[in-house]
């Protein structure tokens, strides 16, 4: 009887103890009793295994890193996109697994699930980063290469199957591998009952316990392989209540992981080891990153991990990029988004640039880049605005800098990715994107006209094309995938509604596989009437179908199953570690094998889930096991290991050597052991695998190597292999060739080893209808004809065609890209090249570089200039700007960088466009609105009013010209604004007290306001103060020195008169020389019904205050040494609000003054558009460039009493005179495209 660790309440474990001992005593067939009700459940899950191991040429070096998902442990593992807009390349900053903030995956050692982890290869591995999409993409990597891990993106039912189980490959007999001969195949219990104890098939294994780190709960690994049987193992103790690492371990094998021995004297004794790299292109070249919380440093190896130099860092590395070719060069990331190089493997460092956006900075590619050391990242402007520049490597200054884009791009959008480089501009609430092909201009991505993106993916660029994945407009769970021709600008629809989820940080998971070995072949899952199924397409996307279910079950029972009502449907998640194998494993070294589970029936479920192999690539299936299992390819894919996902701790692994026909179950180790992770050895040729795990879950690590090589008889010979045809049901010419591959026979027992290279002859196939896509602009039919869309006109191809010259006239098809079929249908279907036609101008487009109908006064706008149809070469087009310039260009193609110019003065101008030719002219008009800064508002109003009185208020706005404007007017306690379009507004008002007037004044995105306070009287008298001169010389013209002043000047003068305090207002007028002005208010007990008194009274009071004034009774002092006299003028400041009956004949006389100049302003304004050379343009309002200031409460607090007056005035427009008029200028915006931003019709 096996021994099985369980943790249950002691009541709970006795009763199942004698029900086990009664089953052993009577041979039931069922042996092992699993309690998963007794399971530790959460207690546990903190205690996680973080296995990282190198194993490949990737450029980050850390391909093949193991770390499932956490329960809150830790940072969580994905690309992230981020949703990313547009993301990733090989070689670039998104690709490496540990560079992203840290993001670190984990496996749980409390063992939920168990499922393999096989390489990533460099193609997919940027595929799957590129737009934080993760494309259910194949791993790449020598076969058996892998690691298992614990847990599981989406958890699976599972039936409680036996491990002990032996699965039936469904036939009644099989050959038994060990003893060479035909033997009883039987199935579940049988078999479980029938097998002696003595006929257990073992493996030969060895375990080593890393004592010391039983504690620990993460550990990274780095198996160098390819003849080298070094192994690095760095355990830690994450702390996730301080978010960080309290503890490490270093531990290095030289035996293939037979014996470790701790190294943390060598790297000391206190230091805390944080994370492990290796450079991709030297694996003797290790990096060891410490813990930044206690010590910033570096302990480099050029030895495999036995020797260490420590460097001191001044910056904390969040990330690393490692150069594709370079093993020395080296890209840092801080946390303080900065981005530094090495060129000596992190031994120095110099910062390259600041504020570079994270995880969008790449190498050059060899071939595209002018140089090696070029780097390409993206950098930070403002909250909403970037750049894409270039940079080199030891020389990033401002002279060294391209700007490949000429313009602003949005946060986050750069992804460079082996030919192609992808930006994303937003204009008008709609994002544009734009693609580069081998480094050339930029040109807008051509979708079908009503696409209407929310959302797009770039998924690869191999096989020089691109895949996206698009969010339409109508689309919220599901993406189209849309396929490009070879210059990544014309995209056609290949599949639609694939089922899209959301990864642990937010980014988007595409189900859509690649399967490696055969070109051209993909998994995807589409949602149907709300059911998603499993389609297969073998010539990049051209043709989907359903799969074919098994016919048999294990059991060789039959199964019922019509396509299309039955099918079935695989599982193509990848785990939450994207360099995981996930639900689905392939292998480039053994085309045609796809492993995955998944479920029979009418749709896609997570109930009843088994293991499906296919060995013929996905034409016919097999059912291998009927819960979930782990598989992993051995010996380059001449046989198959399979460890079952479980929480309970097992002992026993699966083995195949033909191709998932029959399974061997193997013991790998005597006691029970909780299965963490599996890693196998790069290069494979040892056939050595390391199983992780515990015995308990306070354990220490128990590392258990497997050493295959005893179940294998001999390397395999010539004669071991036999040729395979691809076929994509009976046809065999697949994307334009008919492929034969060489394969290993099903029944041979052999050493592939690590020099096995896949051998495929390929010939060529007459081309068909089948082997061509419908071209842009052109949609398949249910006849299967492609024909143009409604909203397509074919001649629009011909747009940039100049007569002589000849163009390629589309017949609807295009060839599927990389399909090389010759002959048959190809001169049908290519297009043909045609003489370009002789027409009149039509389609001329005029549009601004920014996308954008307004500008900011005094910066260049970018006319863009678009001809749909004509002779480009010989249409002449000529720009009026609409503020009396105006340029002519002989022919369009003079144009192509667009026509510049500057407007001197805000308003809204009428551009216009003509194209001419012999043929005809056609002629397009657009109307800019050219506006300026709104920087300040002053409103004039009254000091006193008169009751139910009209009065003026005035807004006035420096710059006086920035376009159009919007005045909201708060007055007194109304609840609803006045809103005009004028700078002016009269109103009266009803009650005396204090009244507030606000005006807010809204220009472009700026919203400015001010306030002020006006007392509101009966009637009340006014006169203007004047001063000594030395006065002048000490005033500033600010307004507090006025709100000063005038508090002195009140008390001055009641010292010298005796007014009381409440009946007196004196205000400093702003402007020199220096003014001011008093009011004196009537005494509201005089006021009720003693009108005549009250006016008596004033007057009375009026002549003291005069008197004192003239007598030079009223003076201050300043400063010590400067004594200034106040004196009385000779004209009141405010003679239209005093209803008195004297007016004096000075009043009349101004009065008089101001009506005739208004009357001068306004004819010269009426009559200002008929003179002659004068430019005629209206205000407008600023949309894009202003800054939007949130005004403040139009309700605020009212002063309560006439003394609060007084602090509540401000600045006057005479203030405004000394200031320049004109407008500051922002950063320019610059956009750039070769070509109209709009789909072509």
């Amino acid at each position: 009887m096996e021994r099985e660790v369980i943790f249950c309440p002691k009541w709970h474990s006795a009763f199942w103890f004698m029900i086990l001992m009664m089953l052993c005593f009577f041979h039931a067939a069922k042996a092992e009793i699993t309690c998963r009700s007794c399971q530790p459940g959460n207690k546990w899950r903190a205690q996680e295994l973080l296995l990282k191991f190198d194993t490949s040429e990737s450029a980050t070096g850390l391909k093949g890193e193991v770390l499932g998902h956490g329960h809150g442990a830790g940072r969580a593992a994905a690309a992230s996109a981020e949703s990313r807009r547009l993301r990733c390349a090989a070689g670039s900053a998104e690709c490496a697994p540990d560079r992203a903030g840290r993001t670190e995956p984990r496996l749980e050692r409390n063992t939920d699930n168990l499922h393999a982890k096989g390489e990533i290869g460099a193609r997919e591995f940027a595929n799957m980063k590129v737009s934080n999409v993760k494309m259910r993409s194949q791993q790449e990597g020598s076969a058996g290469e892998g690691l298992t891990s614990a847990a599981r993106y989406r958890k699976r039912a599972r039936r409680n199957s036996d491990d002990e189980k032996t699965r039936s490959p469904g036939s009644d007999q099989s050959r038994d591998p060990a003893a060479g001969r035909r033997v009883p195949r039987w199935s579940g219990d049988e078999r479980r009952a029938a097998a002696p104890r003595h006929e257990e098939l073992k493996l030969n294994s060895s375990t080593f316990a890393l004592t010391g780190d039983s504690s620990h709960n993460q550990a990274m690994v780095h198996w160098s392989g390819h003849n080298s049987s070094v192994i690095l193992m760095l355990t830690k103790l994450f702390d996730f209540n301080l978010n960080s690492v309290t503890e490490s371990s270093l531990w290095r094998s030289t035996d293939y992981g037979a014996t470790y021995q701790k190294l943390n004297d060598k790297v000391g004794a206190k230091t805390i080891l944080s994370y492990l790299y290796v450079s991709p292109n030297n694996k003797r070249k290790i990096m060891l990153l410490t813990d930044p919380e206690v010590e910033s440093s570096l302990l480099i190896s050029s030895d495999e991990g036995a020797t260490y130099q420590k460097y001191r860092l001044n910056f904390y590395i969040l990330s690393l990029l490692f150069h594709p070719e370079q093993e020395d060069w080296i890209l840092a990331y801080s946390h303080d988004q900065k981005l530094y190089s090495s060129v000596e493997f992190g031994r120095r460092w110099q910062m390259v640039h600041e504020r570079v956006a994270p995880n969008r900075f790449y190498w050059s590619k060899m071939g595209l880049d002018k140089e090696p050391g070029l780097i390409h990242l993206e950098t930070s402007i403002s909250e909403g605005q970037a750049l894409y520049v270039t940079c080199k490597l030891q020389n990033c200054t401002d002279a060294n800098k391209g700007k490949p884009f000429p313009g602003y791009i949005d946060p986050n959008s750069l992804v460079v990715q082996d030919e192609y480089v992808f930006v994303q501009v937003s204009a008008a609430g709609r994002p544009i994107y734009y693609v580069s092909a081998k480094r050339d201009v930029f040109t807008p991505m051509k979708l079908p006209k009503y696409t209407l993106p929310k959302d797009l993916h770039v998924i690869s660029t191999d096989e020089n094309r691109v895949v996206a994945a698009v969010q339409e407009w109508n689309q919220n769970e599901t993406y189209n995938l849309y396929v490009s021709d070879t210059s990544g600008v014309y995209y056609t629809l290949a599949l639609e509604n694939v089922v899209s989820s959301m990864g642990p940080e937010g980014n988007v998971m595409i189900d859509l596989y690649e399967v490696a070995g055969i070109k051209g072949m993909f998994l995807a899952n589409k949602k149907t009437d709300n059911q998603v199924k499993t389609h297969i397409t073998y010539n990049r996307g051209r043709d989907w179908r359903l799969l074919q279910a098994p016919r048999k079950d294990l059991r060789g029972n039959s199964i019922h199953c019509v396509l299309p009502y039955c099918s079935l449907h695989l599982h193509l998640q990848v785990s939450a570690n994207p360099y995981t194998s996930g639900n689905i494993a392939s292998r480039d070294s053994a085309p045609g094998i796809i492993v995955a589970s998944g479920s029979i029936g009418s749709e896609l479920t997570s109930t009843n889930v088994s293991v499906f192999v296919a060995s013929d690539a996905g034409n016919t299936w097999r059912q291998i096991f009927d819960e979930e299992y782990a598989v992993l390819y051995l010996d380059q894919g001449g046989a198959l290991v399979a460890i079952r996902h479980t929480p309970l701790p097992i002992r026993h692994l699966w083995l195949s050597f033909d191709e998932g026909l029959q399974w061997n179950k193997y013991s790998f180790t005597n006691t029970p052991l909780f299965v963490d992770g599996v890693l196998g050895e790069p290069g494979e040729e040892t056939l050595i695998m390391t199983i992780f795990g515990h015995v308990s879950h306070r354990s220490e690590w128990q590392l258990v190597k497997i050493d295959f090589r005893s179940i294998f008889n001999r390397r395999c010979t010539e004669a071991d292999y036999q040729t395979w045809h691809l076929l994509n049901q009976g046809e065999p010419c697949l994307m334009g060739v008919k492929r034969i591959y060489r394969k290993l026979k099903p029944m041979s027992r052999c050493v592939m080893g690590k020099t096995y290279s896949v051998s495929m002859t390929s010939s060529p196939c007459d081309c068909t209808e089948a082997d061509f896509e419908c071209d842009y602009g052109f949609e398949r039919r249910t006849n299967g004809k492609c024909t143009p869309a409604f909203w397509f006109h074919p001649s629009s191809m011909s747009r940039s065609c100049t007569t002589g010259m000849s163009f390629l006239n589309s017949t609807g098809y295009r060839k599927v890209v990389s399909n090389n079929c010759t002959a048959g249908v190809s001169v049908e279907y290519t297009a043909r090249r045609q003489q370009c036609p002789v027409q009149a101008p039509k389609g001329l487009h005029l549009v601004t570089s920014e996308g954008t109908l307004s500008a900011t006064l005094g910066t260049n706008v970018t006319f863009l200039l678009f001809l749909e149809e004509g002779d480009g070469a010989r249409t002449s087009i000529t720009l009026d700007f609409g503020d009396g310039h105006a340029v002519t260009y002989s022919n369009v193609s003079s144009i192509e960088d667009g026509i510049k110019h500057i407007y001197k003065a805000v308003g809204i101008y009428r551009v216009t466009a003509t194209g001419e030719n012999s043929l005809g002219s056609e002629t397009v008009m657009l109307y800019l609105h050219v506006t300026c800064q709104l920087e300040y508002i002053h409103l004039s109003a009254p000091f006193v009013a008169v009751r139910n009185k009209e009065v003026n208020l005035t807004a006035v706005l420096w710059p006086s010209q920035v376009g159009t404007v919007t005045y909201i007017w708060w007055i007194g306690n109304n609840t609803e604004p006045v809103i005009t379009l004028e700078g002016s507004v009269a109103c009266t008002f009803s009650r005396e007290g204090i009244s507030t007037v606000t005006v807010q004044v809204s220009a472009g995105n700026t919203i400015l306001q001010d306030r002020k306070s006006i007392a509101v009287h009966e009637y009340f008298r006014s006169h203007l103060l004047a001063f000594s001169s030395n006065l002048d010389d000490h005033n500033p013209d600010v307004a507090e020195w006025r709100l000063d002043v005038s508090r002195v000047i009140k008390n001055s003068l009641i010292e010298a008169t005796g007014v009381r305090e409440d009946r007196l207002l004196v205000t400093v007028l702003p402007g020199l020389p220096t003014a001011a002005e008093f009011f004196l208010l009537p005494d509201k007990q005089l006021t009720v019904g003693k009108a005549e008194k009250s006016y008596a009274h004033l007057d009375q009071l009026s002549e003291v205050l005069l008197n004192a004034l003239n007598q030079n009774l009223v003076q201050f002092t300043l400063r010590p040494g400067v004594q200034v006299t106040v004196y009385a003028a000779h004209l009141s400041a405010a003679p239209l609000v005093d209803t008195s009956e004297n007016h004096s004949g000075s009043a009349m006389l101004m009065l008089l003054s101001v009506v005739v100049v208004g009357l001068a302003v306004f004819v010269i304004y009426k009559f200002k558009r008929k003179i002659p050379g004068l430019n005629v343009y209206a205000q407008m309002q600023n949309e894009k460039e202003q800054e939007m200031m949130s005004p403040a409460n139009p309700t605020g607090a009212t002063p309560s009493s006439q003394r609060d007056l007084v602090h509540s005035l401000e600045i006057l427009d005479t203030e405004f005179n000394s200031r320049p008029i004109g407008c500051m200028k922002p950063h320019v915006h610059v956009k750039f495209s070769t070509e109209l931003p709009t789909y072509i019709v």
